[in-house]
């Protein structure tokens, strides 16, 4: 009903970063708690509500093809695997932790026949897991075919299925999808045409349903509804065939930003709209019952993000497990060791060594191993010498200056010149005296012995 548009949980939002560029690909997992997103920086992130803090840091990053942007991902049913479609022709398969189990065979692009390759001979466009099946998956690609495969056979398909065409040519499928019990599939295809095949024994390539001019431009979603009545497409063309909620690009001219659009299923109308980004355009999106919360990703060429909506009062878990874990504070009381650093290139025995002609000239620089003769002086005084007598040292130039340098010591009492200094630690002690002046017995000096015999 009406009422059920107020559910939609818009109040909060968080952002999971970390792609450099558009995040073109989302999966969140049955139970809400992992979710995965690919970017055109070639990476799938991973990021775990249960074991993130507020720092909302992925916990692994894979590259699952050099050079080849993400174009989907998909869950299994069990959540323990998930598969990876890139620009590549081979998809792959990875265990719930991010651990790659396998990738699908590349077919022979000699082949003309379609149906005869062992797999996909050029780039995925896009992948869904059975949702009902662990077993199976299905693949769509430039190559103009849609193919269905078994998971622990990745050295060829078990199906080839080539759209309906009015004129033998490739054109590819741009997008695929599984209805939600695992029983049809349908396929987006490059000429505007949506086809649909339902799987059952003896099928072949011939759609049970075909919509020739479905679109005007390439078909970049499909989906079906959750009782199967409804099936959704969204197309470059900028509409919505029988759409629930869609994510919408920043135009060149426009002046709104990214938004997700949700419209009421029977009626076709706006019920909500929601600004994602003001530049950026939103790409995909998900809406997860079990945490009752909305997922959208956004990017451009630049930088990249999974922007996660929830609303305390009616979504479960999700983001609401992370926020609250805010990275604590650091303390005045924290103590850590610093670790001790050996840095083996600093002992002799793994240094380089010095060059030959690093060496010679080292051993010029020194004069005792160069034999250098002491050079003249000349100027005013250089090296310790004074130039005004050529050559005398510092001490005889300032006796020969006449009474610059005093020699005291000879005409001075020893004791007298210590006791000279007594007065005036007496009277202004300035290091260790006052330290210890409350407890210090006083000091008592040796009278002389010339006062003694008088």
């Amino acid at each position: 009903g009406d009422g059920d548009f107020n559910r939609i949980p818009l109040s909060n939002e968080i952002v999971l970063k970390g792609h450099t560029k558009v995040v073109s690909a989302l999966a969140v997992d049955h139970s809400g708690s992992r979710v995965l997103s690919g970017s055109y920086d070639y990476t799938v992130r991973m990021y775990d509500f249960q074991g993130m803090n507020s720092k909302l840091q992925s916990f692994r990053q894979l590259e699952p093809f050099e050079g080849h942007q993400v174009r989907s991902l998909s869950w299994s049913p069990t959540s323990d695997k998930f598969l990876c479609v890139t620009g590549s022709a081979q998809a792959k398969i990875y265990d719930r932790d991010g651990l790659t189990l396998g990738e699908f065979i590349k077919g022979d692009m000699y082949i003309r026949d379609l149906k005869n390759t062992k797999g996909h001979i050029s780039g995925l466009t896009g992948g869904e897991w059975n949702p009902k099946s662990k077993e199976t998956i299905l693949t769509s690609s430039e190559d103009g075919s849609l193919r269905i495969w078994d998971v622990n056979d990745f050295k060829s398909q078990k199906q080839v299925i080539k759209p309906k065409l009015p004129r033998p040519a490739r054109i590819p499928v741009t997008a695929c999808a599984w209805d939600h019990v695992g029983k049809r599939i349908v396929g987006g295809i490059g000429d505007g045409s949506i086809q649909l095949w339902s799987i059952k024994a003896g099928w072949g390539s011939r759609p049970d349903i075909h919509i020739e001019k479905g679109h005007i431009d390439d078909i970049t979603g499909l989906k079906f509804s959750t009782d199967g009545l409804i099936l959704l497409s969204r197309s470059m063309d900028s509409t919505l065939k029988q759409l629930v909620f869609t994510g919408t690009s920043v135009e060149r001219d426009g002046n709104s930003g990214g938004l997700i659009c949700f419209f009421d299923r029977r009626k076709l109308e706006l019920v909500s709209r929601v600004g994602i980004s003001p530049t950026l355009s939103v790409i995909r999106c998900a809406w997860h019952p079990k945490i009752n919360q909305v997922l959208a990703t956004v990017g451009d060429k630049k930088e990249g993000g999974t922007h996660v909506l929830y609303d305390p009062s009616i979504s479960q878990r999700g983001a609401l497990v992370c926020v609250a874990r805010a990275p604590r504070k650091k303390s005045v009381d924290d103590f850590e060791v610093q670790p001790v650093i050996h840095n083996p290139h600093a002992l002799p025995l793994f240094r380089d060594q010095p060059t030959r002609k690093r060496q010679r000239e080292k051993a010029l620089k020194d004069p005792l191993k160069s034999h250098k003769p002491e050079l003249p002086v000349t100027g005013p005084g250089f090296g310790g010498r004074v130039g005004t007598t050529k050559g005398s040292l510092l001490t005889q130039y300032l006796l020969k200056q006449g009474g610059m340098l005093k020699e005291t010591w000879m005409e001075e009492d020893p004791r007298e010149a210590i006791l000279k200094y007594a007065d005036a630690a007496a009277k202004d002690p300035k290091f260790i005296a006052p330290a210890y002046a409350a407890t210090q017995p006083e000091p008592v000096f040796e009278k002389s012995d010339s006062e003694e015999e008088k």
